[in-house]
């Protein structure tokens, strides 16, 4: 329930919003929280540890899933259906179409804020060129910031990632993000007690229209 797969060879043109059940979330971080587990529960979103033994064939099964965090007129921060692929053609990476407009029969199109691209990885690794590049496009389609009653919200892409062994019992335990108006790459980690450990572990430069470069902290 909630995720949307098209058939192979056909892309979605809009993505259905708000995630029945879930939401709304007063404020970005809540909508992360929640959107964490959710996706990472998603059948074959993590493949455990690239050391396990049956890791080649877990990750071979695995799926992303993304999303949207959206903001609206009502200021408050709603996630999208979530989107998978049914055709995955490299076997070095794995990836989901996400598209570019959300649509929520309560609010025009050109009335919601696209705050966060949010998209599971199956197992701990940093994001993907694809990652980069899919964020820095849809900040020129959407704009670098949403500004809400909370003050300017920067639109970045999200990997969720869970840490443990067995796929089947996936825990939340962090996720990287890419900041397109800042260049920031972060890795943010679970602590005790709900708390989040924040790290910049490098920043992106792009030296033209279709190179960057990546300093790393």
């Amino acid at each position: 329930m909630g995720v949307v797969q098209p058939p192979p060879g056909e892309r979605l043109e809009r993505i259905a919003g708000p995630l029945p059940g879930y939401g709304p979330y007063p404020t970005y971080s809540d909508a992360l929280i929640a959107a964490c587990p959710l996706i990472l529960k998603q059948p074959q979103a993590t493949a455990g540890r690239p050391g396990d033994q049956e890791f080649p064939l877990r990750w071979r099964l695995s799926k992303e899933y993304c999303a949207w965090v959206y903001y609206t007129p009502d200021q408050q921060f709603e996630l999208s259906m979530l989107a998978t692929s049914a055709v995955q053609d490299d076997p070095r990476k794995r990836s989901c179409a996400l598209p570019a407009v959300v649509e929520a029969p309560r609010h025009p199109p050109e009335s919601l804020g696209y705050v966060f691209i949010l998209h599971n990885h199956p197992f701990e690794n940093e994001l993907s060129d694809f990652d980069i590049r899919f964020a820095v496009a849809m900040a020129d389609v959407h704009g670098l910031s949403v500004n809400t009653r909370a003050g300017s919200v920067p639109l970045s892409i999200i990997a969720f990632f869970s840490k443990g062994h067995d796929p089947t019992q996936p825990t939340c335990d962090g996720f990287f993000q890419y900041v397109p108006g800042t260049g920031q790459i972060i890795r943010w980690t679970a602590q005790e007690k709900g708390r989040w450990q924040r790290k910049q572990i490098a920043t992106l430069t792009w030296l033209d229209d279709t190179n960057y470069r990546i300093q790393r902290q």
